[in-house]
């Protein structure tokens, strides 16, 4: 039961973190903009949803380490791939968090985002 509920608490934050991005980026961002006296609400929900988001990695990252461990998938290829993708992807979102303007930033993080969970579940067959 214990690693049933860590797989869920890993499955619910990679759900929070991609699907706040599409949520942003399809959704969000393209109705306040056609507001042009709302940029402040744009940051202010940006920055709400990145205070979500380092907590949702803060959960990527300890129930993965403690399911890698246990797996004992730490020597084994395609998992190396997706830890290379999760830092990437970190690194995207704390370049991210110091030039919030920056769209470039957020296509690379929004795309290594999906590559990550592409090769978590390439992971699971």
């Amino acid at each position: 039961m214990f690693w049933t509920i860590l797989i869920f608490l890993h499955v619910v934050a990679m759900a929070f973190f991609l699907g706040g991005q599409i949520m942003l980026a399809f959704t969000v961002v393209p109705v306040m903009r056609a507001e042009p006296a709302q940029p402040e609400r744009i940051r202010a929900i940006a920055q709400r949803f990145g205070a979500g988001s380092l907590i949702a990695l803060g959960v990527l990252l300890l129930t993965g380490m403690m399911m890698a461990s246990h797996f004992q998938l730490w020597d084994y290829g395609p998992f190396q791939v997706k830890m290379t993708l999760v830092i990437a992807t970190i690194v995207a979102v704390l370049l991210h968090t110091v030039r919030g303007q920056s769209h470039a930033l957020m296509g690379i993080t929004f795309l290594l985002t999906l590559a990550t969970v592409y090769a978590g579940v390439n992971l699971t067959h």
